[in-house]
């Protein structure tokens, strides 16, 4: 049994995938004291029973480039360790059995396009040609992707472990870790090592990469845990005996519209896919200890959705037999994003987990993502949708997790609608309004728990690539903004107090902006990151000398605290006061004679705010919130929903965080320099000011009949141009509009002139109208 260190630099705390991924990429660093820390042997937890597909086109440009790297990576390191990873490049089928997952797979291939990735919609004799097993009597069509590959899970862990301890990495089979040692206050906590069943081990950095074992220790942290919502549900695949037409080659073939996966292996096939409905299995506090390469029972009842669908696809399957049944535990999180990253409750102590089943194809690029924050001590890329801060405590609670997990299994293979809500464990958070607004008829959404109203009269949110039913009351309270009045509920609105006697140095550092403004004044501002680009894009209010209303967006709270705290001077007081205040937004051209100028009729503690993010005029009241619903019933104005305010601001060409706004993208990129002090030194300031690579513009399309939803590829030319990153039906245009960002520097009036520009609408090219200024403003 080797021996254990009481120190090292890194301790990483489980053995599959991503934990040798991390330990790997973090030697290739220059970091050797790390000591990677396995309770049975590498693999032995959900990496071994993995399916190992590795599909590198994903949705975003930021998810793309990290299983691109995964690839790249799998397929050169036995070259550099002696042991194969078993990467093959088969190439991928995806099969359409319906118009939508037609209209889907189109919308793909764009993106490959965007992205530099080949991806080709086919005919569905073309798909039987590479894929002979199956039958295409009832597709549409397909979509080829080359760069598609398999691995072997279990060689590519030992191959990144030998490629660690070749550089001075430490790993340790068969020792458990029973919990983390933290020092410290809860606002000031700082982990400081291990406890194992062999001893203590100090560290100054623990990775906690331990899979659906991750919440537990997490959960169980002396003096409180830290977030990390995961929930284990049963996951199957079977593999065939011997199929005709199977090759090592064949492609890996996805059928979404019948919940299933088909890979090759040893002439047989592994059928396995995502059912629409998950079978949890037990609360994270309840896995069994030991859990080494081990399964659950078979369940062919639930199995039987996908056996079915399967059989199908493929008529051969009826009469052939099953050599192996696998029934997998693996952890999924709320939103179908993983977990990766530095804990805003204890420094020191990141994460890697909750990889929603593709773990595999994810790892490669994952672990060097995280060995670059450990190392630099900031994310060096744009990691907003992975980040583990984007989670809140109610989103850590067990029941909500078990409810929740049913459906994002379910949701792996669904058609990935762009304006889909979850529909499991709500309501989470109500803003006091929540009873009145479902009188007046609002369909809700949600974001970061809070319920929202979306849009008010329609029955049901309806989802196509198509004008929905929905629209046409949307375009109602468009109007009715434009030319009247319309409140909004905007309670959801992160809220922080600021205070201190350092509190105006603090912000004057961390904004952009100069908040040095008379009391009253609200300044518009970014905080930038160390390079450059967009941690958060944020109002800050003068109430005082030494007091100061933040108010950012609802889904960026914990990340925008943790951004304070990391940044503040000591003795700043900053409180989360999102709760305590709601939030009516009074908006169109009659708000004064709704809202006057002077407020003294407001309620006690009301903070008036004069800006607007969906029209010119307007006022955001933050009431407290036990006074929010009288004034609600005392202004008597219609409401409307989020639906209408995404389509205003898009009109306006506002621009949103985890849209237009993010890490790798500068304020001359998004165009909003003028936000910038000319007279002050501020956080990445520097970097700022770096050559840009893109430039933000806004767009209309021509035909009134076409919508569109964001991330349609635009075209130059007939050539890959740049992407459209938000768009709505703008009521005041007439039109689908949109915001996008070209890929070229610099981009002028004349040189949007002097192409032909049309946006990919469904694998048809649309004319598309570009401009560097809004079309309403």
């Amino acid at each position: 049994m080797a021996d254990l260190p009481s120190r090292a630099r890194v301790v990483i705390v489980g053995g599959g995938i991503v934990g040798c991924s991390v330990a790997y990429h973090l030697t290739r660093l220059g970091r050797d004291d790390v000591l990677l820390l396995e309770q049975g042997r590498l693999s032995s937890g959900t990496t071994w029973h993995a399916a190992g597909l590795v599909g590198p086109l994903r949705a975003s440009e930021s998810g793309t480039a990290l299983v691109r790297y995964s690839a790249e990576l799998y397929a050169s390191l036995e070259e550099e360790t002696g042991l194969a990873t078993g990467y093959r490049n088969v190439g991928g089928l995806v099969v359409a059995r319906t118009p939508d997952r037609l209209v889907q797979l189109a919308r793909t291939a764009a993106n490959g396009a965007a992205y530099g990735l080949e991806a080709e919609l086919i005919t569905p004799r073309q798909a039987q040609e590479l894929w002979p097993p199956m039958q295409v009597d009832d597709l549409l069509g397909a979509l080829w992707l080359p760069g598609d590959g398999k691995v072997n899970p279990a060689d590519v862990t030992q191959s990144l472990a030998k490629g660690a301890r070749q550089r001075g990495a430490r790993i340790v089979e068969k020792v458990r870790v029973l919990g983390l040692a933290t020092t410290g206050e809860r606002s000031t906590r700082r982990v400081t090592g291990v406890r194992t069943d062999r001893g203590d081990v100090e560290a100054e950095v623990v990775v906690l990469c331990a899979g659906q074992w991750t919440k537990a220790l997490g959960d169980g942290i002396e003096g409180g845990g830290i977030t990390v919502p995961l929930h284990s549900a049963e996951h199957f695949y079977v593999v065939t005996e011997a199929v005709g037409g199977t090759h090592p080659d064949l492609p890996i073939m996805r059928d979404q519209d019948g919940w299933t996966y088909f890979k090759e292996e040893v002439g047989g096939l592994v059928v396995g896919g995502f059912e629409p409905a998950a079978k949890p299995w037990v609360a994270p506090d309840q896995i069994p200890y030991p859990f080494e390469f081990q399964l659950l029972d078979e369940d062919w009842e639930h199995f039987s959705v996908l056996m079915e669908q399967a059989l199908l696809r493929i008529p051969a399957l009826e009469h052939t037999g099953i050599r192996k049944f696998y029934n997998g535990p693996e952890s999924f999180t709320p939103d179908n994003q993983f977990l990766l990253g530095e804990t805003p409750q204890v420094a020191g102590l990141f994460v890697g987990c909750g990889f929603n089943s593709v773990g595999i194809a994810s790892a490669g690029g994952a672990g060097k993502a995280l060995a670059e924050w450990i190392v630099a001590g900031s994310p060096q890329e744009d990691l907003v949708a992975v980040d583990v801060r984007r989670f809140g405590p109610w989103q850590n609670d067990v029941p909500f997790l078990r409810e929740r997990v049913v459906e994002t299994l379910g949701l792996h293979y669904e058609i990935p609608w762009p304006n889909r809500e979850f529909e499991s464990a709500r309501p989470q958070r109500t803003s006091p309004l929540h009873g009145r607004l479902v009188g007046q008829g609002a369909l809700f959404g949600a974001r970061n728990g809070w319920e929202r109203p979306l849009v008010f009269g329609p029955t049901s949110l309806d989802y196509s690539w198509d004008r929905p039913s929905w629209l046409d009351a949307c375009i109602a309270e468009q109007r009715e903004v434009r030319t009247n009045v319309a409140v909004f509920d905007e309670t959801s609105f992160s809220k922080y107090l600021v205070t201190g006697p350092a509190a105006l140095a603090g912000l004057e550092w961390i904004c952009g902006n100069d908040v040095d403004v008379a009391v009253g004044e609200t300044v518009y501002t970014p905080w930038l990151g160390e390079r450059g680009g967009y941690e958060a894009d944020v109002t800050v209010t003068r109430l005082g000398a030494d007091r100061f209303f933040v108010v950012s967006s609802a889904a960026t709270t914990y990340r925008d605290l943790d951004h304070l705290h990391r940044h503040l001077p000591a003795g700043v007081e900053v409180r989360d006061v999102s709760d305590d205040y709601a939030v009516l937004g009074v908006f169109g051209p009659r708000t004064e004679a709704v809202v006057p100028r002077d407020t003294g009729g407001l309620p006690e503690g009301t903070i008036p705010i004069r800006s607007s993010y969906v029209d010119l005029t307007g006022v955001e009241l933050f009431v407290p919130r036990d006074e929010a619903a009288a004034l609600y019933d005392r202004l008597a104005i219609d409401p409307a929903g989020y639906y209408t305010i995404d389509a205003l601001r898009i009109e306006l060409g506002r621009r949103a965080f985890g849209r237009e706004l993010g890490p790798d993208v500068t304020p001359r990129e998004a165009g909003l320099s003028f936000a910038l002090s000319k007279g002050k030194d501020f956080l990445g300031r520097a970097a700022a000011q770096r050559e840009p690579v893109r430039r933000y513009l806004s767009l209309v399309v021509g035909d009134p009949d076409v919508m569109l939803w964001g991330g349609e590829l635009l075209l130059s030319d007939g050539r890959p141009g740049g992407q459209v990153t938000s768009a709505a039906w703008g009521a005041t245009v007439g039109a689908a509009v949109g915001l996008g960002y070209l890929r070229s520097w610099p981009v002028t009036a004349e040189t949007l002139a002097g192409s032909v520009w049309t946006v990919d609408v469904g694998g048809t090219p649309v004319p598309v109208r570009l401009s560097l200024r809004a079309p309403v403003g």
